[in-house]
């Protein structure tokens, strides 16, 4: 698949099917070389002698002055390291600079990522993407592909700057707190080919003098007291056994530090671990920063560190109380505490060694085979009505029952009693067991809540191992609503499972089915479901008659179905004199329009006559009578309204018509020829009348529908400092809902 946002096209990015869009820029020849990981191809750089080589795109692409764009490819060589860079172009196609990555530190032979990044400069409309060695001599070879140039690609929702997350561009985001200098270097590190947010560069943190040495980020991103937060980053201790650490710090006002939560790595090497630092903002906080370090270092030891990112940590359950820290344990137990018995309560070690959600889990080990409880913290609940707890365990070391519990408190922190389950046998097997618990309904006064497990080693020194707690409101598994102002439906399906398949129809009332749109065209069970709860907008659900829905949920590995139903809703259709005219793939422009003049229609066919000899009627060969085709006239009452059609038709994509029931026409996919705008009155007169031909088209079935998707105002702040950046940058709040940039 391509990378989202590549504008080099798929040919120059995966150098398959050949190599026509790379040539050579010096002393290089070039060629098709296969063993890729993108699809077979890749591209071949020999040099002709010794001294720098270089080859580069054919093309060259757009690009606006002063806006950030990013190169990265993957790369493997043997016996000498690479570099990228993007080569910017004046308006003649004059180079006027080559913006590089630094030279890879070392040669090797396994796929490694290169990147860089930077603005383009004064002057400059044109890109293009360059790659460079220096070789000995003649004839020796470097491999290149997955290729991307374009705007750089950024963890979903960080609050910090590219600048701060990659130093792709450069270290000013980050300097040296204590005891160290800092910098950045381009290690030959292997990543996934499809992980794009990974770049080339690294900070470098050098260590002076023997101690403990950080680095801290100079941006400050906003926080709201109460809400959870989380740091991440990618860290590389210079020993397995060295002690390297995230800080979350947490500011007031006057950028007094208020309080700090460190997640130390247990490394199980010398590679590149996520690390992740999360906690509820405190009283007094009015932003955060992150800072990473090592504890007993000696001196000239590197510590190295990328990707670092900070924002309000992704719910494993949507509505779940439980801080990000007393879920998934990526640095510590978090509040959760032994409440009797013998079990102690650690974070598991190392780094990856056992972990459902995140790197790490919680380990709860038992010296005699006996009974234990734990318990979580306590947290406010905003509603009276049953809590789910689900959790996933795994028997580590031994066999285990686990008793599954919610306990209510009120606001002076009364215990108000518990729902409670009696232990049930942990399954066996090395894989992670979900398993759930709802509760009663909540006693009067009640506003706190707290997670509870009654462990029960069934033998002495024995592990138990427990991830991806939820404690939520239970909330039924599948909604709809009717959204009349936009003439769709509005579906909800909770308690997902990630990575399942999702088949979603429109039932009628006869049971025919539909399938209904998502964001990568049908859900027709080919794309997996990404969260545990979605929200899908139905904007093709007819008008003014009955439609239910029906979700299947197919495991990909097993293919077990299974389904969930609802009744019938109607979408309200007052007005037989109005319709919708709808762009499948681009809801915001849909448009409700007077109709002046139900269409009249002609089907057209292919037909051809032959006069026979001696025969009275002719013979007539026929093809397939095509669909519909007219002409439909509809009104616009005011300038806003006339502006809103020509946007929904600037497109030329296929559109939907609907109308309510009995008027004969119902939904019908089309396309609209050369729109016609007359006035019926003086030239003040806001009103017009509109007369689209219009031709009978298929549904479209790969069109998916455009949306922000993770997308909050938060990336918008985190790369633009001011309203005037953002419409300098974009064109539209269609643009900027998209990110489609200015080019």
């Amino acid at each position: 698949m391509p990378i989202p946002g590549n504008m080099l096209s798929s040919v120059v990015e995966m150098v398959d099917p050949n190599i026509s869009g790379w040539t050579t820029m010096l002393n290089s020849t070039i060629g098709h070389g296969s063993g890729g990981r993108v699809g077979d191809g890749v591209l071949v750089m020999r040099s002709v002698a010794a001294g720098e080589v270089r080859a580069r795109t054919v093309s060259s692409y757009p690009v606006v002055e002063g806006t950030v764009y990013q190169t990265l490819a993957d790369a493997s060589g043997a016996t000498i390291p690479e570099r990228i860079g993007i080569r910017w172009l004046n308006a003649a196609n004059a180079e006027i600079s080559i913006t590089w990555s630094l030279t890879t530190a070392t040669a090797s032979t396994s796929w490694h990522r290169i990147s860089v990044a930077g603005p383009a400069p004064v002057g400059a409309v044109r890109a293009q993407v360059v790659v460079s060695t220096t070789a000995a001599g003649a004839l020796v070879i470097n491999y290149f592909e997955n290729f991307y140039l374009g705007l750089p690609i950024r963890i979903t929702g960080n609050q910090l700057t590219f600048a701060a997350e990659s130093p792709e561009i450069d270290t000013t985001a980050w300097a040296a707190e204590s005891n160290g200098t800092l910098g950045r270097v381009a290690p030959a590190v292997s990543w996934a080919a499809d992980f794009f947010t990974i770049g080339g560069h690294v900070w470098a943190l050098t260590v002076t003098a023997n101690g403990n040495a950080s680095a801290l980020c100079v941006e400050r991103a906003p926080v709201v007291v109460g809400t959870d937060y989380m740091a991440v980053a990618y860290l590389n201790p210079p020993t397995s056994g060295s002690t390297v650490w995230i800080e979350l710090r947490y500011y007031d006002a006057g950028g007094a530090q208020v309080s700090a939560i460190r997640s130390t790595l247990a490394a199980p090497g010398t590679g590149f671990y996520r690390q992740r630092a999360s906690g509820p903002a405190p009283a007094g906080a009015a932003t955060c920063g992150v800072a990473v370090g090592i504890t007993g270092a000696t001196a000239a030891q590197l510590v190295r560190f990328e990707t670092v990112g900070v924002g309000p940590p992704a719910q494993l359950k949507a509505g779940s109380v439980l801080p990000y820290a007393d879920a998934s344990f990526e640095q510590g137990v978090g509040s959760w505490t032994k409440i009797s018995g013998v079990a102690t309560l650690a974070r598991s070690t190392p780094w990856g060694s056992a972990a459902f959600e995140g790197s790490y889990s919680l380990a709860v080990s038992s010296s005699t085979a006996s009974t234990s409880v734990i318990r979580s913290g306590r947290y406010p609940i905003q509603t009276l009505m049953t809590h789910r707890l689900r959790i996933l365990e795994q028997n580590g070391t031994g066999t285990w029952q686990v008793g599954m519990g919610i306990r209510w408190y009120d606001a002076a922190n009364n215990d108000l009693g518990v729902s409670a389950w009696v232990p049930l046998a942990v399954p066996t097997g090395p894989g992670w067991w979900g398993i759930g618990l709802t509760s009663d309904t909540p006693p009067a006064g009640a506003t706190q809540i707290a997670a509870e497990l009654t462990v029960v080693a069934l033998s002495a020194s024995a592990v138990l191992r427990l991830d991806g707690l939820s404690l939520y409101p239970t909330l039924p598994s599948m909604e709809t609503a009717v959204v009349e102002p936009t003439g769709s439906i509005t579906i909800t399906l909770r308690d997902l499972t990630v990575g399942d398949l999702l088949r979603l129809y429109r039932v009628d009332a006869s049971g025919n089915r539909a399938l209904v749109r998502g964001p990568y065209g049908l859900w027709d069970g080919t794309d997996p479901i990404a969260t545990d709860s979605m929200r899908i907008e139905d904007y093709e659900a007819p008008l003014g008659v009955p439609v239910g829905y029906r979700a299947e949920l197919v495991d990909p590995v097993t293919g077990t179905v299974a389904w969930r139903e609802l009744g019938a809703k109607t979408i309200p259709w007052p007005d037989p004199n109005r319709a919708w005219l709808k762009d499948p793939g681009n809801p915001q422009r849909n448009t409700a329009v007077t109709v002046a003049a139900q269409p009249s229609w002609t089907r057209p066919i292919e037909q051809a006559e032959y006069v026979v000899k001696n025969r009275r009627n002719k013979v007539t060969l026929s093809g397939v009578r095509q669909g519909r085709e007219g002409e439909v006239q509809v009104w616009t009452h005011s300038d806003a309204e006339r502006e809103r059609l020509n946007w929904l038709l600037d497109s030329g994509n296929v559109l939907l018509w609907q109308t309510g029931p009995g008027l004969g026409v119902g939904d019908l996919y089309m396309t609209v020829g050369a729109s016609g705008e007359d006035r019926e009155g003086p030239a003040q007169d806001p009103v017009r009348i509109w007369k689209l031909p219009i031709v009978e088209a298929d549904m479209p079935v790969t069109t998916g529908v455009n949306g922000s998707g993770g997308r909050t105002w938060q990336d918008v702040l985190s790369v633009y400092a001011t309203w005037q950046a953002v419409q300098d940058a974009y064109g539209s709040w269609e643009a900027v809902l998209l990110d489609r940039r200015k080019t």
